[in-house]
């Protein structure tokens, strides 16, 4: 368990990751999972809501709390070049849908229909 970690350090994970694994239980938004993707690092996650909506196909998936279902999803994406090479296009293409300035429009709209 690393903690917090400062934007470079991280940069420096995720650069020598071959692979992220976010077996969440209860994810917000699986901020980790785009970075991760947007940076060609492949992901495996749980099937948590949040995280299947950010991977969108991108990731491979387990259900949570299986460990076998978790172990083998490692596997797979380590020992499968092929895979690894589709997970990274996938995943950064899907990275470019999200950005800071089409999430702040989305919710600058949001609230003007908030407030009359």
């Amino acid at each position: 368990m690393t903690g917090r970690v400062d934007n470079p350090d991280l940069a420096a994970l995720y650069a020598g990751a071959s692979l992220v694994v976010m077996p969440s239980r209860a994810e917000g938004f699986g901020l980790p999972v785009l970075e991760a993707m947007s940076l060609g690092v492949p992901v495996v996650t749980s099937d948590d809501p949040a995280m299947l909506e950010v991977g969108a196909g991108a990731t491979q998936v387990f259900p949570v709390g299986d460990p076998t279902a978790l172990c083998a999803a490692i596997v797979r994406v380590l020992s499968d070049a092929g895979l690894r090479a589709q997970m990274i296009e996938a995943g950064r293409n899907r990275a470019q849908d999200f950005n800071w300035m089409d999430s702040a429009r989305t919710l600058w709209g949001l609230y003007a229909t908030l407030v009359p």
